[in-house]
């Protein structure tokens, strides 16, 4: 007998705030299916107030409320059966965040968890992340998000070590890291690595996907350090307007996308590594598959 259900997904980013709603299929004897019904992304860049100011702005606070009444509305017409609401590392630096969350879930509904890059990372984890590590191999994982990123090294097929560092595209682009920051997470990734022979990386966030899908490669194949390096030079090489009229990036990614390869470009050369592999999961792929698990447990 099958089961469709749909659950719902709120990724509340630096850069973005995004709503996906999947169909989760359950038959019996058969593995259980996560299909994509619809996704809405709204570019409000929590992080550009936050990491100058400290605060959600007033504006942004609008326009955020304004969203969340959307995303609401639109699970009440998908008929969503469950979902979550994850802020990272805007809201959890926001001098007012957390009493915007409680205003947010007053006048929506919509509860919001104001998650640490920790978590983050074990959320993006719990998707088909793993299918993508070999028990034989070794991995720098890497999440570059707006204000944070998460890196964890995988061994033998599991988790080792993660740390999450303040180095995001929104806060390079308003220049809101030092460079002591860049230096601690140097330091992190060449002794958390140093002991394997051959690292590949695995990269996720809006922009490396961005970027693979602009090589136009097949899912699966990595990209090479090489590679990754003279699209940089590429990119560095236009205009933001280029950017956007040229490769048809949205304006909230043709400037995030080069600092985004900066983190990539330096993590790789600190681990040295020659490769990197993007399995295309994200944060709010992580949120679904983690409540379904979660709805498993008190089910069972």
């Amino acid at each position: 007998m099958l089961s469709i259900e749909k659950y719902a997904a709120i990724d509340i980013g630096s850069n973005a705030i995004r709503l996906l709603i999947s169909n989760v299929i359950e038959q019996k004897d058969t593995p259980t299916l996560f299909r994509k019904n619809a996704l809405i992304r709204v570019p409000i860049r929590l992080g550009e107030d936050v990491f100058t100011t400290g605060q959600i702005s007033q504006n942004n606070q609008r326009r955020m409320l304004d969203a969340m009444k959307s995303f609401n509305l639109l699970m009440h017409i998908h008929n969503v059966k469950h979902y979550r609401a994850c802020a990272t590392s805007a809201m959890r630096e926001a001098g007012n965040g957390y009493a915007f969350a409680k205003a947010i879930q007053e006048q929506t509904t919509i509860n919001i968890d104001i998650i640490n890059g920790e978590e983050e990372a074990a959320i993006i984890a719990a998707t088909d992340l793993y299918s993508f590590i070999k028990k034989d191999k070794t991995y720098l994982y890497i999440d570059v998000g707006g204000g944070s990123t998460e890196f964890t090294v995988y061994n033998e097929g599991k988790p080792v070590t993660s740390k999450s560092f303040k180095i995001g595209t929104v806060r390079l682009i308003n220049e809101n890291v030092a460079d002591t920051v860049w230096e601690s997470a140097q330091q992190w990734i060449e002794k958390n690595t140093q002991e394997y022979r051959s690292i590949r990386v695995l990269g996720t966030g809006g922009n490396i996907n961005k970027i693979f899908k602009l090589s136009g490669f097949k899912t699966g194949r990595p990209l090479t350090y090489l590679y990754l390096v003279g699209y940089y030079k590429k990119l560095a090489k236009m205009t933001y307007s280029q950017r956007i009229t040229e490769l048809s990036l949205n304006p909230d990614r043709a400037d995030v996308i080069i600092p985004a390869m900066e983190i990539y470009l330096k993590s790789m050369q600190w681990s040295k590594a020659e490769h990197i592999y993007v399995p295309k999961v994200g944060l709010a792929d992580g949120i679904i598959k983690s409540l379904y698990l979660a709805n498993l447990e008190i089910e069972g």
